[in-house]
């Protein structure tokens, strides 16, 4: 007979090929070119095409914008495709943002008349330094490739195929706006196939952009088998409730379009940096993007797309060689309840069999709740500690560190090594079934909350399901010693479809969500109970992840610096106070380094030279500055065309010139507004049905216009109550500091690289109007 240790050894190893696998499995592996049909995906071919896009910044209203518009305008009509540039001045009411766009636009004509498919992605790149090879240049050569493959077959599809790749996405999604409200192909589209990024690897994830239910979304995307789906119902459901937006959201709040995201976020720290280059781009990544295209092209260009919406939800994830796994919402109170009442019948069998104890289910419940308070605890202040030890982190604003990865696997071992200690230091003695009552329980009382507030999250049921059959065994059988292979092979689809999620969190939502993977490594764990409380000798377990626990934290602290592979982010501003007649060198960072030394000196004054400055995506704000002298800038010519009284309201009509050919132009109000009317450039923002206000501020951005000609004038007019007071700022930002002859700047060294998110690298003119 094979000694219980062997028995031990093999469960192990299955768990842990069993996690790795359910990475691995996420996507496709990179394949070569060779012997590739002209039918089939080139990923050649599309680095070829990612290579020319994001060879330097291409922000909208910069030089290099307009090579990579003439450039992908080129392989489209290469495709035999007539190619439109659509210009449109768009507005976002929600980002305040305004801009003349460049959509890049063309179709192939289907044989039947009927709804279109919109492939959709972007081709501006983050202001003012990301190369936007992932974001979203990854998007725009997927596209165009899958094309060639899709066209080479010489089918004419049923259904026609619009292509729209946008201007002006990053600065908030004002070229899908722009296409949605102005463009007329845009009421002819079924279905919305989307490319984003939001990181330079990792799986490519579905996110469904729907005003109804996903019910018919879902069973046609599992009718179009993509060979590696990923996603599942719950990022569904956060993805609704958060404020994330991408070109879909546009096409669903304005148009009523419906679509699929096909987004990746790992190497989150590449993210709207000069890092989000050609060679960083994972090319797993770049097939998975492409295997969603190529089936999804070929399904919803031949088969109806006349009515996907629906008001029914579907409860689905993935799940290898079977793709999506799904069922209505409608089943999930019944299964809730049903394992509910599976629940109370084998506890009442089981302690009238004596297989259970009240004092030892009890006792059970301690080192349940022990390893998810010491666990959360832990990781939570830890994670504080470790901000206090590197200020730097607090520099890379998204939240995830180069080393993150290390950190995540850090913390998750830290939690196992604190489950095995708490339960076989101290809770030994207890037997099996008892200690399973308490995960069973757990994961029961958040199953009754996700029944009733987040059915997405449904298929949390399953590891209650799995945890049943392994308590029912306990409950009913006699020989429990010869259960722990078979629990280890019953587990495996619980950490197949969970595991992941232990990673995903953190590098999406950044570090500080640390405590996501701690809570769901000690559910995971309680879910395993019946599996390692029969291992012998689990303080070498505990042990292990101590050290594995000690040797990640020891590479994060390695790997915490910075290099040319690993770029320390900072930022500087030239601020010139027109009505102070004032200068400031500024600078989001909360500490000096070696380049904003020669702008700040050694010892600049903490916080910011105003209290009403330049907005950034995650509302940081100037933590340094120091005054500097004063430059002969070339200020805006700023006139108020008119400002009359009529009744009840005041209209007034601003003018603003730039006489440097600024990029940017920011309103800012010190006092909060009310506008009855907004329009800029004779582009009006639309007022929702029964409204009072176009829209109100309290204070900040009222709207920041992007300029793109060099002759532009922009032009404001608004209406407002008679007695509103107006305190405005007009902040004029120029992407110049490196190249304004007044100013000797010594470069960033290899190892650094402008900061994200925020006016970076620019000379700014700040007048101040009154009214």
């Amino acid at each position: 007979m094979i000694s219980k240790k062997y028995y031990q050894a093999i469960s192990i190893l299955i768990i842990v090929a069993t996690v790795y696998y359910s990475f691995y499995s996420l996507m496709p592996s990179e394949k070569g070119n060779s012997n590739l049909k002209v039918t089939e995906f080139s990923t050649d071919n599309a680095l070829r095409h990612l290579k020319e896009i994001s060879k330097k910044p291409h922000f909208t209203g910069s030089p290099e914008h307009k090579v990579v518009i003439n450039y992908i305008v080129e392989q489209l009509e290469k495709l035999g495709l007539q190619v439109e540039i659509q210009e449109q001045l768009a507005i976002n009411k929600k980002w305040r943002a305004a801009a003349n766009t460049k959509n890049i636009i063309a179709k192939i004509k289907g044989t039947e008349k009927g709804k279109a498919l919109l492939l959709l992605s972007h081709y501006d790149s983050n202001p003012h330094s990301s190369l936007g090879a992932s974001d979203a240049g990854s998007g725009v050569v997927v596209i165009l490739e899958g094309l060639r493959a899709f066209l080479a077959q010489n089918k004419q599809p049923k259904n026609d195929i619009i292509i729209c790749i946008t201007d002006a996405e990053e600065l908030g999604l004002l070229g899908a706006n722009a296409f949605v409200n102005h463009h007329s192909w845009a009421k002819d589209i079924g279905v919305v196939l989307n490319f984003e990024a939001r990181g330079s690897g990792g799986p490519s994830y579905i996110l469904l952009e729907t005003n109804g239910g996903n019910k018919k979304l879902i069973e046609a995307l599992d009718d179009a088998k993509a060979t590696h789906p990923v996603g599942n119902s719950l990022m569904y459901s956060i993805y609704k409730m958060l404020p994330n937006d991408t070109d879909l959201t546009v096409f669903r709040e304005d148009g009523n379009i419906d679509g699929y995201n096909f987004a990746f976020i790992d190497d989150h720290f590449d993210y709207h940096t000069v890092q989000d280059s050609y060679e960083r781009l994972d090319l797993n990544t770049l097939n998975h993007q492409a295997s969603y295209l190529t089936a999804a092209l070929d399904y919803f260009s031949n088969n109806n797309i006349e009515n996907l919406k629906t008001q029914e939800d579907y409860v689905y994830f993935n799940f290898p060689y079977f793709g999506l796994i799904f069922y209505p919402f409608s089943c999930v109170i019944p299964m809730f309840i049903f394992t509910v009442i599976l629940f109370l019948v084998f506890l009442f069998i089981g302690i009238l069999k004596n297989k259970l104890t009240i004092k030892g289910i009890l006792k059970g419940f301690i080192p349940l709740t022990g390893s998810l308070l010491f666990a959360s605890l832990f990781t939570y202040y830890g994670w504080k500690l470790l901000l206090k030890i590197h200020p730097q982190y607090e520099d890379i604003l998204h939240g995830f560190t180069y080393n993150g990865y290390y950190y995540i696997a850090a913390f998750v071992s830290l939690t196992l090594a604190i489950c095995f200690w708490l339960y076989k230091g101290f809770f030994k003695k207890i037997s099996v079934q008892d200690l399973t009552v308490a995960p069973l329980f757990v994961w029961l009382l958040m199953n009754a909350g996700i029944a009733y507030y987040l059915q997405g999250a449904g298929f949390f049921i399953l590891p209650v399901l799995i945890l049943l059959v392994m308590f029912g065994i306990l409950i009913f059988s006699e020989k429990q010693g010869k259960t722990m292979l078979f629990f280890t092979l019953l587990s495996i689809p619980i950490l197949i479809i969970f595991s992941p999620l232990v990673k995903m969190f953190p590098v999406g939502l950044g570090l500080k969500m640390l405590i996501i993977s701690s809570v769901f490594a000690v559910l995971l764990f309680g879910f395993l109970i019946p599996v390692f409380q029969q291992y012998k000798k689990p303080k070498n377990l505990a042990n292990l992840f101590l050290l594995i626990g000690i040797m990640a934290l020891i590479f994060a602290t390695v790997f915490s610096g910075y290099s040319i592979d690993r770029r320390q982010p900072n930022s500087i501003l030239y601020v010139l106070d027109t009505n102070k007649d004032e200068a400031y060198w500024a600078s989001y960072n909360s500490k000096v380094d070696e380049f904003t030394k020669q702008f700040l000196g050694e010892h600049p004054t903490k916080g910011s030279y105003d209290k009403n400055t330049t907005a950034s995506k995650y509302k940081t704000g100037i933590q340094l500055f120091t005054k500097a002298a004063v430059k002969n800038l070339e200020k805006p010519t700023i006139t108020v065309v008119l400002d009359t009284i009529i009744g009840n309201d005041r209209k007034i009509i601003l003018s603003i010139l730039s006489n440097r050919n600024a990029n940017k132009v920011e309103i800012i109000t010190k006092t909060p507004i009310q506008f009855k009317s907004f329009k800029v450039n004779n582009e009006s923002l639309k007022k929702k049905a029964k409204a009072t206000y176009v829209f109100e501020i309290t204070k900040g951005t009222v709207m920041s216009y992007y300029r793109t000609d060099k002759n532009e004038i922009i032009n404001l007019e608004f209406v407002v109550d008679r007695s509103q007071k107006l305190d405005i700022d007009i902040l004029e930002a120029k992407y110049d500091l490196f190249t304004n002859s007044q100013f000797k700047i010594t470069p960033r060294s290899e190892i650094m690289m402008p900061m994200p998110f925020v006016l970076n690298d620019a000379t700014v003119i700040k007048t101040n109007i009154t009214f």
